[in-house]
């Protein structure tokens, strides 16, 4: 079976029943929801559900599938083997490098309580297997799950950290390997491709599905936040050595375990000039909320050589209904995106996706405006990790036209803007470090 689309077969409704075990109906068909909109996927919106991925139950919220006989979609709140059990919906979360195309389809009671923050994508059974609608948006296997090797990633960074013991950095990031599994935490410590640098305890965003620390009561941080500010000796000691090494190397500023790295500008800086004064060798990038532009500006001037812009929506409203910033809006994030382009710099936006909401014809147009305005070079799609009821309440969403679908609206973007690349991960910018290859890596 080709990974990039199924068959024509339609894949069949999963549920899971009271004791917690996932079946397929025996005949209601899957389907996937864009923002509340109910749909079946195409064969060309499905793929074999990627290794690596998880499937979740999904409490308080009934299943809806489609019934072919009578052509149309059913709320499933019994278990058809057993009348007397209730059932669950059923989702996945996807595997990194795969972009969701349609959220899981479901009904919630009154009683469900708050999904914690993954992304609930649409899955189905078919042909003998699970099946998602989403797609493989970046060919680069630098988090595929068959890459990682849990006893090497154990080994070396046990090494390292020993050699390292009075860099609390690397300490910090041996438990991200170790203890939260952080595939990017993990590649630094196999010596390859990306790896992280987290470097700020404290954020101006109190964004709704921030991962390190939340606010909202029926949510839990996914992991734990940084509590200390690295010096640039401790960031230059873990960076140039990969710098030097690593495949395809790439050092990045702004984590998940921490909160908004331009706050710790002049630390950067720093930390940057010591890196480029050891080597030209590799991509320095800083995953970003883009508040500061005249932060972003210096540490352009730096060497700093690529930004990944964090973005909900290209509409103001939304941005600050998710983001509720503090100290800034959204023009200062279109000025850090233009002060990046003007110094010849990579931007890329990590464009969170929600099916229904993404792909909305209001934010279609909005985007386009952002792009006319501030031009990237790439749109990682990566998903939006929360509860999509919630997240779509929260910012005040209500769609007034049909959703173009995720796939259609990357071609429309393709078609008004081909410069623009797709992807999921910060590229390597070193030209002759992309012509060794996409495979590899060493131990230390």
């Amino acid at each position: 079976m080709p990974p990039s689309a199924m068959t024509a077969s339609r894949p069949l409704l999963l549920y899971a029943d009271a004791s917690g075990r996932i079946l397929e109906h025996p005949f209601l068909e899957m389907t996937g929801s864009s923002a509340g909109h109910i749909t079946r996927p195409s064969p060309k919106e499905l793929i074999p559900l990627p290794e690596g991925s998880e499937l979740f139950r999904l409490p308080g919220r009934y299943p809806i599938g489609y019934d072919r006989r009578t052509k149309r979609y059913q709320v499933l709140t019994r278990d058809p083997y057993n009348p007397h059990r209730g059932v669950e919906a059923v989702a996945a979360f996807i595997a990194p490098a795969h972009t969701q195309l349609y959220s899981a389809a479901y009904k919630t009671r009154q009683d469900a309580p708050l999904l914690p923050l993954f992304a609930y994508t649409a899955v189905g059974w078919a042909d003998g297997g699970f099946v998602a609608a989403a797609v493989r948006i970046d060919p680069d296997p630098r988090q595929d799950f068959k890459n990682f090797d849990r006893d090497a990633i154990a080994r070396n960074a046990r090494r390292r950290m020993r050699r390292a013991s009075s860099n609390r950095l690397l300490q910090h990031l041996g438990k991200c390997a170790l203890t939260y599994g952080c595939p990017a935490a993990r590649n630094l410590f196999m010596n390859r491709w990306e790896a992280p640098l987290p470097t700020s305890p404290v954020c101006n965003a109190r964004c709704l599905g921030c991962i390190s620390l939340q606010e909202e009561s029926g949510l839990c941080a996914t992991q734990d936040r940084i509590a200390f500010v690295p010096t640039p000796e401790e960031i230059a000691e873990t960076a140039v050595p990969h710098l030097l090494k690593a495949p395809r190397a790439v050092v990045s500023f702004g984590q998940g375990c921490e909160g908004e790295p331009l706050l710790q500008g002049k630390t950067l800086e720093a930390s940057i000039r010591l890196m480029r004064r050891e080597t030209s060798r590799g991509t320095i990038n800083c995953n970003s909320n883009a508040s500061l532009p005249d932060v972003v500006a210096r540490l352009a001037d730096a060497g700093l050589d690529s930004l990944r812009v964090s973005l909900n929506s290209a509409q103001p409203q939304f941005y600050h209904a998710y983001y509720r910033p503090r100290g800034y809006g959204f023009d200062d994030v279109v000025r850090s995106m233009q002060a990046m382009k003007s110094r010849g710099r990579f931007v890329s936006l990590n464009y969170f996706v929600l099916p229904g909401f993404t792909d909305d014809p209001e934010e279609f147009r909005a985007l386009c405006a952002l792009l006319e305005k501030a031009p990237v070079d790439l749109i990682q799609m990566r998903n939006l990790n929360a509860d999509p009821e919630w997240i779509l309440s929260s910012v005040g969403f209500q769609g007034k036209g049909k959703p173009f679908g995720i796939l259609r609206l990357m071609d429309r973007i393709r078609d008004r803007f081909p410069d623009v690349r797709f992807g999921y991960f910060n590229p390597c910018l070193d030209p002759e470090q992309e012509r060794q290859g996409r495979g590899g890596h060493e131990n230390l």
